[in-house]
């Protein structure tokens, strides 16, 4: 009897450990390697760019008279569309405050995402579900591409170091107390 619950348990933890792995590569913290786009000409002043596209599928199951949806929601940094003017980055502290600031834009990426899987997920849809799903896509899609532009008005594209630091402990915030909505695995 005891060796049977120290299995269950062990598969337990190991099945646990398993999904907290999962959804922690969902999250990631760029590096330079994440940069492997050309430079744009004429950006006034902007260093860099990071790209990143949100994936939404779902599958729709009926219940009862309505349906629930099972989203997929996915969040792709695209390194051959993002990019960092090497030219204009002459310290290795002016490639972290870069690095930093970019982590910002991937930040706002991963909060929509994770908005979107919370919002589907606890959303009754009616036969309209396509409608209706897109709708809650668009909202929230919109609210965040808000978000990116005033993050790069405020910050003036890094180089308001005042205004770069209130963003980034907004962001620390925000992910810390941020719920998780795990992708189905």
């Amino acid at each position: 009897m005891n060796l049977r619950w120290m299995k269950w348990t062990a598969i337990t933890a190991l099945f646990l450990l398993t999904i907290n792995r999962a959804s922690a590569q969902q999250f990631r913290q760029l590096t330079i390697n994440d940069f492997a786009g050309t430079p744009r000409v004429n950006t006034r002043g902007v260093v860099a760019y990071t790209n990143c596209t949100i994936n939404f599928k779902y599958q729709a199951n009926r219940v009862n008279n309505g349906y629930i949806l099972n989203a997929f929601v996915t969040l792709v940094l695209n390194a051959e569309k993002s990019w960092i003017d090497r030219s204009r980055v002459t310290s290795n502290q002016i490639l972290v405050e870069v690095l930093n600031h970019e982590q910002g834009h991937y930040n706002i990426a991963y909060m929509e995402q994770q908005e979107l899987l919370r919002e589907i997920g606890k959303t009754r849809f009616s036969r309209n579900y396509q409608y209706e799903a897109m709708n809650i896509f668009n909202r929230i899609d919109a609210k965040y591409k808000q978000l990116n532009t005033d993050y790069d008005d405020d910050t003036q594209h890094m180089t308001n170091r005042v205004q770069q630091h209130s963003w980034d402990v907004y962001f620390q915030k925000q992910l810390r107390y941020m719920p998780q909505q795990e992708e189905p695995l």
